[in-house]
Order: structure tokens, then C-alpha cells, then sequence
């Protein structure tokens, strides 16, 4: 397997972190004062989910939050090879529309990979994107959408789509590629999705909130839990609202586990 390094561009959930219903409402709002500490800590900043891969030369993306301008600015992204969709949530797709920065005429169309719903769902929300008669303007992103179901090689590296539950959402997928495992939305697995992340050296994982369930994503104890079962190397958790103080819930953390942060580099073998 290549070497393999990953960015974090997000480790929020939809609402990020600071949160709007905190200024909005005031600190009552906020359960353990995450986004008053974030002047003070950036690590407690957190936008919307997404992660940066890269190996072999090349560089996918999982995912484009509505963030993905501000996460590509920030980290200094000049080129995208392909790009993973996990499912069809906006604040996993809504920034689809700066990709057009990536695809200029003089190259081949950006390929991106997910579920025949997800795909669905793209088509639907960006419907211009895809409509041959839609003025070009200032440019539109130039994509094919290429629907998979069974594991595939990308860039000489063999990509595993994980089906997971994520609600009442159909076609969610986690993403395995060579020994690293990504999973930001997961409520449930099945048996067949958990032997899919076996042996990983890398996991990543939904870590939504300490302790209320909830019920489209796994909690701390949950997540905790999964990854024990899995047994990786090591496990970031990501999609982590304010109620995750990164600092004093570590305590619930084994030592080779770990809350991911924006702008966290790993390196996976």
C-alpha cells in the first residue's frame, strides 16, 4: 500500500462549531462553553466535515461542505484528482459549486464516486451543472458522477464503499481506501459494513456529541465502542459538535484514540 496522507478540512457537524444558535441564544445555549473558547484555542474550530487524501501523487477529496472554499483557501489546495461523496446531506455537498476552480475547459471533466442516490441527489441540487443549455457565466463546475457499489482501484489504490445507516437517508457510504477507513455519518453498521474496516491502521469516525443519543449519529460511548471492536491502529473521531470538549473528554479516550481537529495532519502507512 502507498504511503498516505491526510488533511483534515472539517471535523464539524451541519451546524460547525462556533455554532449560530450559541450567539443567537446566548451561553445557555452552549453545553460546555466550546464556542466562547474558540478565539483562545483553534483547535475548537470546527467547519463542516471533510478530509484531504493523498498518495501516489495524487490528491482526492471526500466530500464538499459548504466550507470547502474557506478549507481549500486555508490548506492551499491547487489541484484535486478525484473526489468521494458519502451521501447527500448539504453540508457534505453544498460546496460543489467551487469546484468549477478545478475544472477548467482545456481538461477532462472532475470524476466523483458515490451511491446511485447520492448521485441522484447531486444531479438534482446542481441541475445546471448538467443542463448543456445553461449559460456558462463565470463557470460551472465540469463533473461526471460515476456511481459505484463494490470496491474499485483509484490511482493504483483499491476504494471500498462502506454502506452505513444514517437515519431514514438511503445510499450512505463510508469510504475505505487501502488501510485508512472514513465514516463521518454512521448511526449503524451491519455485519458485512464492519468487516469492510477490519485491519485498518487508520479509522475516522462519527463522534457527534458526550452523551445524549441520537438518531442518525453514534455518541462518544458508541464510538468509542465500535472502535474497540475494529481494533485500528489508531482512531481519529470527527463530525463533533461543541458538546465535545477535545480537551477534557479525552479522559473517556483509550490512548491510541484521539479527537481529530481542522487542520490535523496524519500520516497512514
Amino acid at each position: 500500500m502507498a504511503k498516505m496522507k491526510i488533511t483534515f478540512l472539517g471535523t464539524g457537524t451541519s451546524h460547525g462549531v462556533p455554532s449560530l444558535d450559541c450567539m443567537i441564544r446566548g451561553n445557555s445555549a452552549c453545553p460546555k462553553g466550546v464556542c466562547r473558547e474558540v478565539a483562545q484555542d483553534k483547535k475548537h474550530r470546527r467547519t463542516r466535515s471533510s478530509i484531504f487524501v493523498e498518495y501516489s501523487s495524487k490528491k482526492v477529496l471526500i466530500d464538499v461542505g459548504p466550507d470547502f472554499r474557506e478549507q481549500a483557501l486555508r490548506e492551499k489546495i491547487t489541484r484535486i484528482d478525484a473526489v468521494l461523496l458519502t451521501h447527500s446531506h448539504a453540508d457534505h455537498l453544498a460546496g460543489i459549486p467551487d469546484i468549477r476552480s478545478y475544472t477548467p475547459p482545456t481538461e477532462a471533466p472532475l470524476q466523483f464516486f458515490g451511491s446511485s442516490e447520492t448521485a441522484s441527489a447531486v444531479r438534482r441540487m446542481f441541475s445546471y451543472v448538467f443542463d448543456p443549455s445553461t449559460f456558462v457565466g463565470g463557470g460551472i463546475p465540469r463533473i461526471e458522477l460515476e456511481t459505484v457499489e463494490r470496491p474499485f482501484k483509484l490511482f493504483g489504490e483499491t476504494v471500498t464503499p462502506v454502506p452505513v445507516l444514517h437515519g431514514s437517508l438511503s445510499g450512505c457510504f463510508g469510504w475505505r481506501i487501502g488501510n485508512m477507513g472514513y465514516i463521518p455519518d454512521v448511526k449503524a453498521f451491519d455485519d458485512n459494513a464492519m468487516s469492510k474496516l477490519a485491519g485498518l491502521s487508520c479509522l475516522i469516525i462519527d463522534c457527534l456529541r458526550e452523551s445524549k443519543p441520537h438518531s442518525s449519529h453514534i455518541i462518544l460511548p458508541e464510538a468509542v465502542e465500535i472502535a474497540r471492536e475494529l481494533k485500528p491502529k489508531r482512531c481519529l473521531f470527527t463530525h463533533l459538535s461543541h458538546d465535545i470538549h477535545y480537551k477534557r473528554d479525552a479522559v473517556h479516550l483509550d490512548d491510541w484514540m484521539d479527537f481529530a481537529w481542522d487542520s490535523l495532519e496524519v500520516d497512514v502507512e
